[in-house]
């Protein structure tokens, strides 16, 4: 039987449960000879939520202030050291009857001629197998660590991974992954690691290892985020402000669409290079100075005017001076001819491809300008006409969304049912969340609307013949947690 000898569950039943998991651990690994963590060493617990986005979602790249709630669902992460440079990964499937997943490399992989692999070269050992892709979310904790803090791993760990963040659903469940490996690595190592610093570097495993490009927003939250709390984030690029109450009588829910959301994909992708095309010709209309970089593609902008944000941008400012210049589609090598690249790291034109760049360039200027609205109204006086109007910016930052074309039908019905709803059924508000394109719709509604939120969904997966998970809840980020010690 482990025990704990440092740390707390924080009465929290999911750790709780993941705790006495690690008793019955060869119940859950059929297959595996001897116990996989060595008995009497000591074994280092983390927790990281996924997250909720109420507003900014995707303006988070741009710039824009954002809202986020830390979830109830959250990963696990038990990591025990080990003599050597083996690094052996267990991910447990959240549904019971599936085979765990499992990985395995020598540390030793991450170095070449004395130095850290380039992240090019370690993303590419992760894309070779796409069954395997998983994890590059793991075990890219210990590359990031060599390459950003020159760290020496002189001894190897074994991990297992549990998490109850739904995969797909625009809930941030790779960022939940990345921290708590992260805080798990720096509790078995000794690393000293402040929670922005944390963030920032799971947004490096995620960007620069695992391939996917996505703001700060989601690791921050991970990270920082306080039970029942909403985050605050300027993502400029990473100012934490003080953290939001909901009003006592209002609550917040997530449906899944049953739609998968991924971040990698295609259309969020184009989305966050269309607005970095957009941000490059409204420097060039304000005679800002450009010059090219390495990186083919690739510009660097001098801007004390904006500070490189398009959210610092107002909307009448825009609508007086830059809207008009700005076409509605642009064909990235006619982009290229002409402004020769962009300034986002992560992203770059394509020649062939055509771009939204007027919708995905309006979106976090107005995006950031709902958020603020947001923020102000929460803590103004509250009565229904106060929820009402928080709901018709979360509608408004929806319809923006699908103007870019990151909707879906679903995300779409839901939001639909929502407003059909109304606040005669307690209901005010909704939006798609995250990246879009699918993934949850967040609800706005009075605390005890709990059964009308069930309603909707279980009426939507009956129309479309798809689940539709409900999420409630929240719970603490990884740095408020902590970790445990069991021994």
């Amino acid at each position: 039987m482990h025990r704990i000898v440092s740390g707390t569950t924080h009465g929290l039943a999911d750790t709780e449960s993941f705790v006495g998991l690690l008793d019955r651990l060869p119940e859950h690994l059929p297959g595996v000879e001897g116990a996989f963590f060595r008995p009497g060493r000591e074994l280092f617990v983390t927790r990281a939520p996924g997250r909720l986005d109420l507003m900014g979602g995707i303006a988070d790249y741009s710039g824009a202030l954002v809202l986020e709630l830390p979830i109830a669902a959250a990963a696990h992460v038990a990591l025990q050291l080990e003599e050597g440079d083996a690094l052996t990964v267990v991910s447990l499937a959240s549904d019971e009857r599936a085979a765990p997943r499992r990985y395995e490399m020598s540390l030793a992989d991450f170095v070449r001629a004395g130095e850290p692999v380039s992240y090019a070269d370690a993303r590419e050992r992760f894309a070779a197998d796409a069954a395997r892709h998983w994890a590059a979310y793991v075990a890219g904790a210990f590359l990031v660590l060599m390459r950003e803090r020159g760290y020496v791993f002189d001894r190897g760990a074994r991990l297992l991974i549990r998490s109850e963040v739904p995969e797909g659903k625009g809930v941030s469940s790779s960022a939940a992954l990345e921290v708590a490996v992260m805080r798990a690595v720096a509790a078995g190592y000794g690393i000293n690691l402040s929670p922005r610093e944390t963030a920032l570097l799971c947004q490096r495993v995620e960007n620069l290892v695992a391939g996917a490009p996505c703001g700060m927003m989601d690791q921050i939250t991970a990270a920082c985020g306080e039970a029942d709390r909403l985050l605050a984030l300027l993502c400029q690029p990473g100012e934490l402000r003080e953290s939001l109450r909901l009003p006592p009588e209002l609550a917040v829910w997530g449906i899944d669409s049953g739609i998968r959301h991924s971040v990698g994909g295609a259309d969020y992708g184009t989305v966050r290079t269309a607005a970095f095309m957009g941000y490059r010709i409204i420097a060039d209309l304000a005679g800002l100075p450009c010059r090219a970089t390495e990186r083919a593609g690739a510009v660097e902008i001098d801007d004390p005017k904006w500070r490189g944000h398009l959210a610092n941008i107002t909307p009448a400012e825009f609508e007086r001076s830059y809207a008009r210049h700005l076409p509605a589609r642009l064909p990235g090598a006619e982009f290229l001819a002409r402004y020769r690249g962009i300034t986002d790291p992560v992203t770059t034109v394509e020649p062939g491809r055509s771009y939204p760049v007027l919708a995905a360039t309006q979106h976090p200027i107005y995006e950031h300008a709902r958020v603020n609205d947001f923020a102000s109204r929460l803590e103004a006086r509250r009565d229904a006409a106060q929820a009402e109007h928080l709901g018709e910016l979360m509608y408004q930052s929806h319809a923006s969304y699908s103007a870019c074309g990151l909707g879906s039908e679903g995300t779409d019905e839901l939001v639909r049912l929502v407003r059909e709803a109304g606040p005669a059924q307690m209901l005010y508000g909704a939006k798609i969340t995250g990246g879009g394109s699918g993934g949850t719709v967040a609800v706005l509604g009075r605390r005890d609307a709990g059964e009308a939120v069930a309603k909707l969904a279980s009426r939507y997966a009956e129309r479309a013949g798809r689940q539709a998970l409900v999420l409630s809840g929240s719970s603490p980020g990884a740095c408020r947690f902590g970790h445990l010690v069991l021994r």
